[in-house]
């Protein structure tokens, strides 16, 4: 072990840099070499961290931006956008896959408590895994994009509920688990309650004035995030609840979006930890002896989980090239597994055997499964026949065409033409999305009627944070011709077949957005000039 704590921080990135570059090579998420720097750091290999409380308070950091992160992509029009295909099937996946992974456990002899943490722990699917690779192949805008990710919504609800439960009943208390659990609730209420009221009638208020400096916003998610992971702590529940609720709070407002984007990094860093951390407890032997039930149940998950899912949504009348990728891109246990084990541990319910089990299951599962999602298209030809045996009668019912949208324009740019644009949008009786990164603009497209998101049109990113799924127009107000153009482009690279509207003040770019399909131009100083002339004119005849 290195002595001094330092020192054994900057191996372990070095480590993690290593890593990372081979699974970049291997064309592997990040998440698989972090796990892998965790054991080669901890006991089973290079014992660089000992009892390091360095560590352990970076770990929790990292797992409190984690849920943080995930209760701020809490989008529950995600949910209605796929209908209830999202919710029957991600409570039936989860279910039949507990069920299923709790025969595993007591088949190769794991107690009835050790079982029902392993059968909880394969239900879940890996949100940063599946949120990260359909993003990077432009494809979160499909329909079994978001239909996996309304699942992985409905999972995280779960997850969390669990998390309440074991936390309550492992924790030794002077009253019963049953007393136990329904102070919980009550706490519980009048945490989410006081936390409801903030998200009402005050975090909206502080977020316009605080988003006019990016780094002060940076600074007001990451302490909002932590501030209320240890105030749940403090009442009785875990840090993670609180960090979870944190997120959910900021999830309806028209920041969401942006602080996302620039907590991510700073999530996937701080997450290192917490696989150090994890790799700590692992040891040699552990790991050997659950070679083979982690094998088995490696392989359970592989191919039950997309199973479970061909036929529940063959069942409710999707396509089966639908549902092969859904069912495919959900093939892998969780991150949120990992720390449900690490609490349980925490708790004494399960020992380090378990922990071994589970974390050589999500390193088999998450990088079998990141090929899935790489080459679906490659591997469902030869699959084909067999999926067709999935789908339900004739029709094979629900497809892309069938998706609904949520608006029917989003507006970039809510200044003063902007704002125009909207209002007499929202005067045509039309649903809008305003986006900007001016907080006043936004308010006043706010009292407009839209529907508003925070966001730089500059920013290379920025095209990769809009619903584009969720409309079929798209109009951009901006005069900028560099932000014009780069939307343009990045629209395109995302294959948005909707209309797009750009915005040129000189003939030439009016030109090159001419000669682009499903491209129309909007002329803001020959529209203002035609109004004064029509303006002189009409004057002049009643003179």
């Amino acid at each position: 072990m290195v002595d001094s704590s330092f020192g054994a921080v900057a191996l372990i990135l070095a480590l993690a840099v290593l890593a990372g570059a081979a699974a970049k090579l291997l064309k592997q998420p990040i998440v698989v070499s972090f796990i892998i720097v965790g054991i080669l750091a901890g006991p089973a290999a290079f014992d660089l961290v000992g009892e390091a409380e360095e560590i352990v308070l970076f770990a929790k950091f990292g797992i409190a931006i984690l849920l943080f992160l995930v209760g701020l992509k809490l989008d529950f029009h995600m949910i209605r956008s796929t209908g209830m295909v999202a919710l029957i099937a991600g409570l039936a996946q989860v279910g039949f896959t507990a069920a299923f992974g709790f025969g595993l456990a007591v088949l190769f002899g794991f107690e009835i408590v050790t079982a029902l943490y392993i059968a909880v722990a394969l239900s879940f699917s890996s949100t940063i895994i599946i949120i990260k690779l359909l993003g990077d192949k432009r494809e979160l805008d499909t329909l079994y994009g978001r239909i996996a990710v309304g699942i992985l919504i409905v999972q995280d609800i779960l997850v969390v509920i669990a998390m309440v439960v074991i936390v309550t009943i492992g924790t030794p208390g002077a009253s019963s688990p049953l007393e136990d659990l329904a102070m919980t609730l009550v706490a519980s209420v009048v945490f989410l309650g006081a936390v409801a009221l903030a998200s009402k009638y005050v975090l909206e208020k502080v977020l316009d004035w605080i988003a006019k400096s990016p780094e002060l916003s940076l600074l007001f998610g990451v302490t909002w995030a932590i501030a209320l992971a240890a105030v749940s702590a403090m009442i009785g529940l875990s840090m993670e609840i609180g960090a979870f609720v944190a997120g959910v709070s900021l999830a309806s407002t028209a920041y969401r979006e942006s602080l996302g984007a620039r907590m991510t990094s700073l999530r996937d860093v701080m997450l290192l930890f917490f696989f150090i951390e994890l790799g700590a407890s692992l040891t040699f032997a552990d790991s050997i002896g659950q070679l083979w039930p982690a094998v088995v149940i490696s392989v359970f998950v592989l191919v039950g989980k997309p199973l479970i899912i061909f036929v529940i949504m063959g069942w409710m009348g999707y396509r089966s090239l639908t549902s092969f990728r859904t069912g495919l891109a959900l093939a892998q246990i969780s991150e949120f597994s990992l720390i449900l084990i690490a609490l349980g541990f925490s708790l004494g319910q399960v020992d380090t055997a378990v922990l071994s089990l589970i974390t050589l299951v999500a390193l088999f599962t998450i990088t079998i499964s990141s090929y899935y999602i790489l080459y679906t298209d490659r591997l469902y030809p030869k699959f084909q026949k067999v999926m067709t045996l999935f789908e339900r009668g004739e029709a094979g019912g629900v497809d892309e065409e069938r998706a609904s949208h949520n608006y029917d324009a989003i507006v970039i740019g809510a200044g003063r033409f902007g704002g125009e644009v909207i209002g007499k949008l929202i005067d045509s009786g039309s649903s809008v999305l305003a986006v900007d990164m001016d907080p006043d603009a936004i308010a006043k497209a706010r009292d407009l009627g839209a529907e508003t998101l925070y966001g730089d049109a500059g920013d290379p990113d920025f095209a990769r944070m809009l619903p584009m799924h969720q409309t079929t127009t798209l109009i951009c107000t901006v005069p900028d011709r560099g932000t014009n153009m780069l939307l343009l482009s990045s629209v395109k690279s995302m294959g948005f077949e909707g209309e797009l509207f750009l915005t040129a003040l000189d003939n030439a770019t009016a030109e090159m957005f001419q000669k682009e399909d499903g491209v129309h131009t909007i002329r803001p100083l020959k529209m203002a000039a035609k109004r004064i002339i029509d303006t002189i004119v009409k004057r002049a005849e009643s003179a």
